[in-house]
């Protein structure tokens, strides 16, 4: 019977073969449902590190199955934000977490940073705008739309959620360092886009009063319930609200520059006895022909890829429920790759490495045909369906190992 193990990845791979995650009715990509009706392919080409592309739908609740202002008011009104993962901005100002927070004691430890309720919706009222930060990490339903961003894109995702009142702005002008997807959940906001004043900025490169005041707005629009405007990073930009309170989600996307390959393929030249002399006389042509070899587009798309799924955290919805149903998982039991889910099988020593949210599993050499159907099926499957050899007791050893690990998910649980 096959055995394997799970353990902290090791960058030398090699024969990759990636697996994105499948779409559904739920988790259709979310750059579709994005630019939607500019197709993919055409904002990839025509928009993306180019230029702005607003969207107007008239489709109220388009997402509010991500974030409604129900959802906002429930996590405000319940005390159980904490300091960062919420904070107020007025005017272009951040207020002072202390201004709105408490620290409630607890033993052993207190909450520190809990929202102070009453605090927070008086500056609300007062024209704060609430930020609830990093939603990717602690929504669920935001998650998964940044991990299927991630998956078209192949660069990390994030998302903040603005809920300004009426008549009241949050940030003044400024840019932003990461290419951005504005969604408007409810209510309106004014948008005012400016030509940029660093193209491409790098994320130190801030914009300051220095780089002069914009120009005229090259964009005057408002974004309405369902309505999307993408920004390049670099572009100005600032938002007004109207009589409205409004409230949308901005998914930041920090691409993997040509700066960032080279930084990782020169990490890479430590290997070569050439790069660990000092300097000397010699000619760097040698050394620059190494690194040339290190810059191909295959090895700078598996370093990005590598980085990518190093970095990513589970997203582990309903496994308390996955693990009770191993106890009835047999041959005919219906499993499907979870669709948030970004992975790449590797071949190591004539074993299979699946590498996914910061870790590897390590599939020995006789169960490698039924792994790799695993990441191949699109469509939901059962063990007994799975290509090779392996006996009934060892594929269902393999499967019950790949649900425990959150690659597999019983469809019925």
């Amino acid at each position: 019977m096959p055995t394997w193990t799970t353990r902290t990845p090791n960058p030398t791979a090699t024969t990759a073969t990636p697996a994105t995650p499948t779409p559904t009715t739920q988790t259709r990509s979310a750059l579709a449902r994005c630019v939607e009706p500019t197709g993919e392919t055409e904002f990839l080409a025509e928009h993306w590190e180019r230029r702005p592309l607003a969207i107007e739908r008239k489709d109220p609740g388009r997402y509010d199955d991500l974030l409604s202002e129900e959802d906002v008011e429930r996590l405000v009104c319940s005390g159980g934000l904490r300091y960062p993962g919420f904070r107020l901005v007025k005017a272009g100002e951040q207020l002072p977490s202390r201004s709105y927070t408490a620290d409630i004691p607890w033993r052993p430890t207190s909450f520190t940073g809990s929202a102070d309720v009453e605090r927070v919706l008086e500056e609300w009222e007062r024209g704060a705008t609430i930020v609830l930060q990093g939603l990717h990490l602690t929504h669920p339903e935001v998650t998964a739309f940044c991990r299927s961003l991630e998956a078209a894109l192949g660069h990390p995702a994030q998302a903040n959620a603005y809920y300004t009142p009426r008549a009241a702005q949050g940030l003044p002008v400024h840019h932003d360092t990461h290419d951005v997807f504005v969604l408007q959940i409810a209510g309106s906001k004014r948008w005012l886009v400016y030509e940029p004043s660093w193209e491409l900025p790098l994320k130190t490169q801030r914009y300051t009063p220095e780089l002069g005041p914009p120009g005229n707005a090259v964009q005057d629009l408002v974004l309405g319930p369902g309505d999307m405007l993408y920004l390049p990073r670099g572009w100005l930009h600032e938002a007004l609200t109207s009589d409205s309170d409004s409230l949308h989600l901005t998914v930041g996307v920090s691409v993997v520059t040509w700066l960032d390959a080279f930084r990782s393929a020169l990490e890479e030249c430590g290997d070569e006895l050439a790069f660990r002399r000092s300097p000397g006389g010699e000619s760097a042509d040698e050394l620059l022909e190494l690194f040339r070899g290190r810059l191909t587009p295959e090895a700078v798309e598996r370093r990005a890829r590598e980085k990518l799924l190093r970095t990513r955290r589970p997203i582990r919805d309903g496994q308390l429920s996955q693990l009770r149903a191993l106890d009835r998982l047999d041959t005919d039991t219906e499993l499907e790759r979870r669709p948030t889910v970004i992975a790449t099988a590797t071949e190591r020593d004539g074993h299979i490495v699946i590498a996914f949210e910061g870790k590897e599993v390590v599939i020995p050499p006789s169960a490698a045909e039924e792994a790799q159907g695993t990441l191949e099926l699109d469509e939901p499957f059962t063990a007994g369906e799975l290509p090779g050899t392996l006996d009934e007791d060892s594929r269902l050893v393999l499967v019950r190992r790949l649900v425990r690990e959150g690659l597999l998910r019983i469809s019925e649980a």
